[in-house]
């Protein structure tokens, strides 16, 4: 009987075991592409979250300034304290230097200046960064200033949240340019600088294409790391984590053995089985799909296309929707439009599209 039940235990206990793990009081692992949760740990704690929140001021200067205009450091940085770059006010320096002092040394000082150079007070851009947050769907998240210090006001989020900025972040060229670069030097009318990335992840592991420190007496260790392998793009967030280096390369490595980043649609023409109404127009999609899978969700994906029947359209009409889900769970959707005329398509691109597109 004994033996009976310590099989029980066995089979039973697989269905706990997660080989995800971090020692953060809160962590998540995103997809940065599609923003599937990979892994996550009390996602949704929010605290204060230090200089990550300077993902944030990174964002609205790069989408609200000429990056390269140069600015001139004004007294703003009498209220700078903790780490900074030390600029000197009359000191001139294009914006996007400023940027590589946020980024790579979490400049308070630079923070400051830049609230200064883009919005005209620290006020003002304190509302574009919530402003931006909100369009986002950061819901648990509120900025009161530029650089993360919360010994009067801070910044609160969550590792939800911060996944996501910095998901929304990797998209823009010049960030990604940013957060990847190990050193950074610049030269000014009053000084040289020469600037090493704090994030150690850089230089320790090969698949690394980003991230941010922080670290306050309140919010102790916060850390936001991206990496890339063979096409998956990942993000890890970890708040009040003491290992948190490791934790973030662990996370990485997991993922990196169990998904792989499929392209479940092509953007482009798209050929339906079955449909005949629009049979001598083309149907497409302006944007592909893709997604993280695990080897045993792949034979579970489900595409159910909806279409519209419109007596009148025109070239560039919405005609549809196609909606993917793993299983009954949906993942995601895309719109579906029409082009008057058939496309030319070769016999191969045909047999491909209704190999995928069934149903």
């Amino acid at each position: 009987m004994k033996k009976i039940l310590i099989l029980l235990v066995v089979l039973l206990l697989p269905l706990k075991v997660n080989a995800f793990s971090s020692n953060a009081k809160a962590t998540v692992l995103m997809d940065t592409d599609s923003h599937r949760v990979l892994y996550a740990d009390d996602a949704h704690y929010t605290q204060s979250v230090a200089s990550i929140s300077k993902i944030m001021t990174a964002v609205v200067a790069l989408e609200n300034a000429n990056i390269q205009k140069t600015v001139t450091v004004g007294d703003e940085i009498l209220k700078a304290y903790g780490s900074g770059i030390y600029v000197k006010q009359g000191e001139k320096m294009k914006l996007e230097d400023l940027l590589y002092g946020l980024m790579l040394r979490s400049g308070n000082d630079a923070a400051l200046v830049i609230a200064q150079a883009v919005a005209g007070s620290t006020e003002k851009f304190v509302e574009l960064m919530n402003k931006k947050a909100q369009e986002l769907g950061m819901t648990d998240t509120t900025f009161n200033n530029p650089s993360g210090l919360d010994e009067e006001k801070g910044n609160y989020s969550s590792a939800y949240d911060m996944a996501l900025l910095m998901s929304y972040a990797m998209q823009n060229e010049d960030f990604r340019t940013i957060t990847a670069t190990k050193d950074h030097s610049v030269k000014t009318n009053k000084n040289f600088y020469k600037w090493h990335n704090k994030n150690k992840l850089l230089s320790t592991y090969k698949y690394t294409t980003g991230g941010k420190t922080g670290f306050t007496k309140i919010a102790k260790r916060t850390l936001v790391t991206s990496a890339s392998k063979d096409d998956l793009n990942l993000t890890v967030v970890t708040l009040n984590d003491g290992s948190d280096w490791s934790d973030h390369k662990n996370l990485y490595e997991e993922a990196f053995k169990k998904y792989q980043s499929y392209t479940i649609l092509d953007k482009g023409p798209i050929s339906i089985l079955g449909e005949s109404y629009y049979n001598k127009d083309t149907l497409y999609l302006k944007k592909e799909f893709k997604y993280p899978l695990l080897n045993t969700e792949t034979e579970a994906i489900n595409l159910k296309f909806e279409i519209e029947k419109k007596r009148s359209y025109k070239n560039g009409d919405k005609v549809g929707i196609v909606k993917i889900s793993i299983g009954d769970k949906k993942i995601g959707e895309r719109s579906i439009y029409v082009e008057k005329g058939k496309a030319n398509k070769s016999f191969w691109e045909k047999l491909k599209n209704l190999i995928n597109h069934d149903k």
